[in-house]
């Protein structure tokens, strides 16, 4: 049965022109993430109830709104006189959006507090109307005090954007280096590039991209990567749609340099959705046999686009990589690279929902995913082959406990140190910190399988 929309969630057609429909799909976007799904979801619905010209804006204030919720969040409660109602989640998201727009937008404060309000008529609240006015254009008149009360609160989750559990794990695992992976997690993820090595040198696709007016630099111990100095769309890239280039993060390009995949060799990648790790191995070691399985049909047909552009050969098979069964699951493999599902607190910068929708609950639930995907993928890797843990998360709960738990009821795994070209060592593996602008937050362990005697 299809899933009932709620009364707000069905805005009526727009008669106030384009820009209060599109605030009102803002709303309608961001009430959906602050009810639990992903902003990416929340997001390819509403842009398809936008126009074209305006689904890049509606992206920018949706992914702005979700990085500065707990100071726009803090600031709309020293606002309104008192707490909007649950069944007004609608008007509560689009003052955090009216605010992003007058804090972090070049949008004249004229229009966005106009549109905005007009936007709860677009919602069929005439009554909000009014209220978001008046909230808006009283914080445009105490602008300085209001952001100096804010400033001042005592708030881990205002100061750090981030919940608070998340601030304290974090303040646990990383005592040293916790302040730097707070600032890094609050900056704009970098634009980073995959060069396909096969196809072009990273130096002669850098003057490719010099021709087309772009620049970039290259990331030191990854030699694929190269970091534009500006976001740009794809079909500015040289040679995106031949398979050239691909968008992704360097510290994600390591799996496939430390998978240590030999021509020839079976390998398995488990958890493979949208494929970029897929294609990377395929691009970094020739002649490789792949198996990409993912347990959701939909996102795996994103892995088949990705190969199709990529002009590069996978199988692929839906299964899940906790319980294996059909066809792919009856051999065995050289190389496993289990990208295991996680809370993706590395990825905070990239996916700024996570601030919102991450609970600690999550945590448990995840490593116990975590640990049937392990034990059930060890089956299938052949003896003396290697697996390559990985998981785009700063929680040793996931990373390193996560190993030494394995190793202890595993006797025939043992640990491959990693050389930190990027990153640090652990104890049983190699930890990312987005602590700078180059690279998100990744681990990555590496375990061999003891062959008999």
């Amino acid at each position: 049965m299809a899933e009932r929309s709620k009364p707000w969630q069905r805005p009526r057609k727009p008669g106030g022109g384009s820009g209060a429909l599109l605030r009102a799909q803002l709303a309608l976007v961001l009430g959906e993430v602050l009810e639990g799904r992903s902003l990416n979801d929340a997001l390819q619905r509403g842009q398809g109830k936008v126009a074209q010209r305006d689904r890049a804006l509606l992206a920018e204030l949706a992914y702005g709104t979700c990085r500065q919720y707990f100071r726009l969040d803090a600031l709309s409660g020293m606002l309104l006189r008192q707490p909007l109602k649950d069944r007004d989640l609608d008007i509560q998201a689009l003052l955090l959006g009216g605010l992003y727009q007058l804090l972090y937008t070049r949008i004249p404060a004229h229009a966005a507090i106009g549109e905005t309000a007009g936007a709860a008529r677009v919602l069929r609240k005439k009554w909000a109307v009014g209220l978001v006015n008046g909230v808006l254009r009283h914080f445009q008149r105490e602008r300085e005090a209001l952001l100096s009360r804010v400033e001042k609160l005592d708030a881990p989750e205002v100061r750090y954007q981030l919940p608070e559990w998340l601030v304290d794990t974090l303040k646990n695992a990383w005592p040293e280096q916790a302040e730097a992976v707070f600032q890094g997690l609050a900056l704009r993820p970098p634009f980073t590039l995959r060069v396909n090595l096969r196809r072009n040198s990273l130096s002669e696709y850098a003057s490719l991209l010099q021709k087309a007016g772009l620049t970039a630099r290259p990331i030191k111990g990854v030699p694929s990567a190269l970091i534009l100095d500006e976001a740009v769309a794809v079909e500015r890239l040289p040679g995106f749609a031949e398979g050239a280039v691909s968008v992704q993060d360097a510290g994600a390009q390591l799996a496939a340099l430390l998978l240590d995949a030999k021509p020839g060799m079976e390998v398995l990648d488990a958890c493979a959705a949208p494929g970029g790790k897929t294609g990377h191995i395929l691009e970094h070691t020739p002649d490789v046999h792949v198996m990409a399985v993912d347990l959701d049909s939909q996102r795996l047909e994103r892995v088949a686009q990705n190969m199709a552009r990529l002009k590069l050969d996978a199988r692929l098979a839906v299964g899940d990589a906790s319980a294996p069964r059909g066809r792919w699951a009856e051999q065995v493999y050289d190389r496993i690279l289990a990208d295991v599902p996680c809370t993706a607190t590395g990825v905070i910068r990239r996916h700024p929902d996570i601030r919102l929708l991450r609970k600690p609950a999550d945590v448990h639930n995840l490593q116990h995913r975590q640990q049937q995907i392990l034990d059930a993928l060890w089956s299938l890797l052949r003896p003396g082959g290697k697996m390559l843990y990985a998981t785009c998360s700063l929680l040793p709960q996931e990373n390193d406990e996560q190993i030494a738990r394995f190793l202890q009821k595993r006797p025939d795994a043992s640990v491959v140190m990693l050389k930190p070209g990027r990153g640090m060592n652990t104890n049983h593996g190699l930890q990312l910190l987005p602590d700078t602008l180059e690279t998100d937050g990744f681990y990555y362990a590496l375990l061999e399988k003891q062959t008999d005697g």
